[in-house]
């Protein structure tokens, strides 16, 4: 059936204008297809947007971009300008910097192993070093046994392989004289980085995404990694400019964008997708129908509202216009970890969610004067994980703000006014039901990180971004949309880029 379609120029209809739709609608339409987007806001983007305000500019979502690789294949594979050229990129060095709960600092280098092992080994004393070289080595093993069928492929029906097995390789333990194989972030962490601070470094990157390290598996290893492998980058001019570029390449394809445009049910006959159904009751019908996940807004098959999501992550993000120049050498990322991990981790993931009282920050600084009205000013963001649907009050902003301070001292005396971004600004501008944050697709855990696949039970239907196969992330968004138009393109036979 699909075959049948593509030869005859498909008409395709894809809900919502975020970053995996947009890829994937850039894809579709090189191939020749007639692609419309419908989008309920009056912007492309998703969670990718900014925020303007006295001459400050500041991103509301995704702050910097890892494996920029992705992007880079989109526009080689849709057009004559490569990415750097509608857009500039620029690698984050350091990488990051680290405030642990004991004052100790770090700033680790962008994609160098033996930096990286020279900066901890400096901050933390040896062997800390060591021992995180020695846990990349192994995170690259994890990352190489799952990379294909976790990100590359679509979610085939086989993925009970995915969901069985650890790709985390088992360590030797001297005492014991046997292998011992870590199954969670928090196994890894004690027992082979055996250094609280450290391990807050490894479960950092799992609490960015709102995982629980005491039960996400090990295979997670793979989010350290990719940043270490790959590298950190911003996009010159905030995240949104990615979108923007995205966004003009769908044009000049002839995508068309209907915004203002809220989809309200998926038509189906003789067991098909075959169009799409207005909020004002008008019909768009067509031949294939792309839809956000069903924990981002609209169900696959379904009408009605998504009940608000329980157990899953959302952010809060404080914007802070500040008098003063950024100082020279100043980090574009500090991580401000929390000086009560335990506490954090109940308030987050405990039987009863709630704002944790003593937050994980992070500060974005970055090196941009297109975000501020000039250089005696300076834009900083804040953010830090919250449960969905959590209500915010002021005192969860001035904890976030307070914990900022470890890091940037004398902040508060600074803010000329902070703008406070929700859970429930996260549910207005993406459709995520209690502003709900995807996390990426990991290995392991008996599937419960993976996420549906692309190809849904209704022929013609299929499903892209972060509530999809391989799950949330910007670079997932991108892969998302690489799969779903893969998919249509070639047909079930599809198995991924090469």
């Amino acid at each position: 059936m699909a075959a049948d379609k593509v030869a005859g120029m498909a008409g395709i209809a894809v809900i919502g204008a975020g970053m995996g739709a947009l890829t994937a609608a850039a894809r579709l339409a090189v191939a020749g297809h007639r692609v419309t987007v419908y989008e309920r806001t009056q912007t492309y983007g998703g969670a990718v947007r900014r925020f303007e305000r006295d001459g400050f500019g500041f991103d509301t979502g995704p702050g910097l971009l890892p494996l920029p690789a992705v992007y880079r294949d989109l526009f080689v594979k849709t057009g004559k300008e490569p990415l750097e050229a509608c857009v500039e990129l620029v690698q984050v060095d350091p990488s990051a910097r680290h405030v642990f709960a004991d004052g100790t600092e770090v700033a680790l280098p962008n994609a160098s192993r033996a930096g990286v092992v020279a900066a901890l080994d400096a901050a933390l004393g040896a062997p800390a070093g060591q021992r995180w070289g020695d846990f990349l080595v192994r995170a690259r093993e994890a990352w190489d046994r799952t990379r294909r069928p976790l990100l590359e492929e679509p979610l085939w029906d086989d993925w009970s392989v995915l969901a069985a097995r650890e790709p985390y390789p088992a360590v030797p333990h001297k005492r014991l004289l046997r292998t011992r194989r870590a199954g969670t972030l928090a196994e890894v962490g004690a027992w082979e980085l055996r250094d609280p601070r450290l391990t807050a470094l490894l479960e950092g990157h799992a609490l960015a995404y709102g995982l629980d390290p005491r039960v996400t598996p090990a295979s997670a290893a793979v989010l350290p990694y990719m940043e270490h492998a790959f590298g950190t980058w911003y996009v010159r001019g905030g995240m949104r400019e990615l979108a923007r570029a995205v966004h003009e390449r769908c044009l000049a394809r002839r995508v068309e964008f209907v915004f203002g445009a809220e989809v309200t049910r998926i038509l189906e006959k003789d067991g098909r997708a075959v169009g799409v159904e207005l909020a004002d009751g008008e019909v768009r019908e067509a031949d294939f129908v792309v839809a956000p996940g069903s924990a981002a807004g609209l169900p696959a098959r379904a009408d009605g509202e998504v009940a608000p999501p329980q157990g899953l992550p959302s952010r809060l993000t404080v914007l802070l216009a500040l008098r003063g120049a950024r100082p020279e050498g100043t980090a574009h990322r500090t991580v401000v970890h929390s000086v009560d991990r335990d506490g954090e981790s109940e308030s987050l993931f405990g039987t009863a969610p709630s704002v944790p009282a003593r937050p994980t920050v992070t500060v974005l600084r970055p090196d941009d004067p297109a975000l501020v009205p000039d250089g005696a000013h300076e834009a900083v963001t804040l953010g830090a994980v919250v449960p969905a649907g959590a209500e915010i009050h002021e005192a969860h902003v001035d904890a976030l703000v307070a914990a900022a301070e470890r890091a940037v001292p004398g902040l508060r005396d600074r803010v000329l006014w902070r703008e406070v971004r929700t859970p429930a600004d996260i549910a207005r501008e993406t459709g995520a039901a209690g502003g709900a944050v995807p996390a990426p697709a990991l290995a392991a855990a008996g599937g419960r990180l993976l996420h549906p696949a692309n190809s849904t039970g209704l022929q013609g239907l299929f499903t892209v971004g972060g509530w999809s196969h391989p799950g949330g992330g910007l670079p997932h968004a991108g892969m998302s949309g690489a799969l779903v138009s893969g998919l249509i393109v070639e047909g079930p036979q599809f198995r991924g880029s090469q």
